[in-house]
């Protein structure tokens, strides 16, 4: 009787009240959310899902989310967790960094119906960078067939400094993703959700996550279904390689020299303030890496996030095997011309300093060898250079995304999921701009994100008048493949225009090529993925968790 009652004043609250706010009783406290009326969906925005640990504790799991009295108004929307001055390049909006940054943003369909299927978006940004908010998913919860999810998470060394201590145990920012998903479970109810029907969702470095969200014991139950979008469990940046030496590593960046005293070391991280901890520019690595991404941790008897190599639990098999729609876009690689001009001629030099960190090798010798291997794999006897920018494309293409990606596929096949549909996303705009040093245009990282939601990286919005009728036609049927996958976890549908959509195999056969328009096609890749299963089969260095402290020095 009392949740008919709160149901009832819900309703009333929406109808009579007031016909822009809408009302949910939470056990935190009551929210208010408002009606956006460019879309006709209502919208709550800034709520606390948990509290981010501070000072010494900053690095430690998140804590209970806040309780308030008075109602809550759910209307501040740029709320971003601290991060480097980079932030600048994607945004224009006027943004409220704070440490306590936990926020989750609910978009609830107008007149929705209850038990509704739940998307929770993860937002990419190389787990540097990024809110969630940097595309929202309007147009997908005007559909009225979903409720969707966005929500900030910490970034770099705020939540992902890993040095294994009580203190510093790991993956503070894959924790806050648990929370977030806990809260939903145990919330979205009262938005009309149903806690049953979750998918999540994420792209770059949030498609990553929600592929490692899937092989942790942390995450199970909490939802049913997944949409990597441009990342993979797999990726030379999603795992840390040694997270104790990368803790060295960016120390010296901030001018701390005494790195190899492990205890000094801890202690300047504890006492640094977090506004300190986002100076150097990480994004500019030649080792396809971001110095911070998850880690494997070490046990403290606690929960643990992952707690061994992605790879070994694929292949172990142990984990939930659910229904994945599982993808990229065509030049992923775009994603490193900004670096084209300074890297071309360096990479020429010493094409060894663009290997990915996750390759070892018994020395120097062998390192140029399989250098040189892989270099004339993909630019011959040719330089790299203003007329081979197409291969350098495609080297980081399957360096950073598209071999993680077709290898996370095969490992996961390999062990008993036969419900991954693979597909690769090409359409491009007239609008696009030409590669450098061609007359070509190629779909770049995450394209097919920005089709399915609003915006980009750079508009949190988009101007539907410079959209063509060409372009707006296929991101309707992007966007109905999507929400097919978020309430059935299949992309068929009786009444979709698309071709009949098996899942994939262990040969990355078949696969949907999405254009202008779709087609069915076999193996994805394949010459490029299997020349780099046999480098990964020989050279792979697994990740390890940060080991035991040493023992403290006692003072004679």
């Amino acid at each position: 009787m009392y949740w008919l009652v709160i149901f009832s004043c819900l309703i009333f609250s929406v109808t009579c009240d007031d016909p822009e706010s809408l009302t949910v009783h939470l056990n935190q406290g009551i929210v208010r959310g408002y009606k956006d009326l460019n879309d006709g969906i209502f919208a709550f925005y800034g709520i606390p899902y948990a509290k981010a640990p501070t000072g010494p504790d900053k690095y430690k799991a998140p804590l209970s989310p806040p309780v308030w009295s008075e109602p809550f108004d759910a209307v501040e929307k740029h709320i971003l967790c601290p991060q480097a001055d980079l932030i600048k390049l994607y945004s224009k909006n006027v943004n409220i960094i704070r440490e306590d940054c936990l926020v989750a943003n609910i978009y609830v369909p107008e007149k929705s119906n209850k038990n509704l299927p739940v998307v929770v978006y993860v937002h990419g940004g190389a787990y540097l960078l990024g809110w969630g908010n940097v595309s929202t998913p309007k147009k997908l919860v005007k559909s009225k067939k979903v409720i969707v999810v966005t929500f900030n998470y910490r970034l770099g060394a705020h939540g992902f400094l890993c040095l294994g201590t009580k203190d510093i145990p790991g993956n503070a920012g894959m924790k806050d993703q648990v929370a977030l998903l806990r809260w939903v479970k145990k919330n979205i109810a009262e938005f009309g959700g149903n806690p049953d029907e979750v998918t999540i969702a994420g792209y770059s470095a949030g498609s990553s996550a929600v592929d490692l969200l899937m092989i942790s014991k942390m995450a199970q139950g909490l939802f049913k279904r997944v949409i990597p979008e441009s990342g993979a469990n797999t990726a030379v940046f999603s795992v840390q390689r040694d997270p104790i030496e990368n803790a060295k590593e960016f120390a010296k960046m901030l001018n701390f020299d005494n790195v190899e005293d492990f205890y000094a070391l801890e202690k300047f991280y504890k006492n640094l303030p977090y506004v300190e901890l986002f100076a150097p520019d990480l994004m500019e690595r030649t080792d396809s890496t971001f110095i911070f991404s998850p880690c494997v941790e070490r046990d403290l008897g606690e929960e643990r996030f992952l707690d061994d190599d992605p790879v070994n639990i694929l292949k172990s098999g142990n984990y939930e095997k659910m229904p994945m729609l599982y993808g990229f876009s065509e030049m992923e690689g775009l994603f490193r011309i900004p670096q084209f001009d300074k890297w071309k001629d360096r990479m020429n030099e010493k094409f060894s300093d663009f290997l990915p960190a996750d390759l070892q090798f018994k020395d120097e010798i062998e390192k140029e060898r399989v250098a040189n291997e892989i270099k004339n794999f993909y630019f011959g006897k040719k330089s790299v250079g203003n007329d081979t920018v197409l291969s350098y494309i495609d080297y980081f293409s399957d360096v950073i995304f598209t071999y993680p990606i077709l290898r996370s596929v095969k490992l996961q096949v390999e062990s008993g999921n036969n419900k991954i549909f693979l597909y690769e996303y090409s359409f491009v705009h007239n609008n696009t701009p030409l590669v450098p040093h061609t007359n070509i245009r190629g779909a770049n990282h995450c394209d097919q994100t920005f089709a399915v939601l609003d915006g980009s990286w750079i508009d949190t919005a988009d101007n539907e008048d410079s959209l063509s009728e060409e372009f707006k036609e296929s991101r309707a049927i992007l966007r109905k493949i999507w929400l097919n996958f978020m309430i059935t976890g299949n992309p068929n549908h009786a009444d979709s225009k698309v071709p009949t959509w098996p899942p994939v195999d262990s040969d990355w056969s078949p696969h949907m090529s999405i254009n202008k328009s779709l087609e069915l096609k076999g193996s994805l890749l394949k010459k490029r993925v299997v020349f780099w299963e046999g480098i990964y089969n020989k050279y792979y260095r697994v990740p390890v968790a940060p080991s035991a402290p040493p023992p403290r020095k006692t003072e004679l």
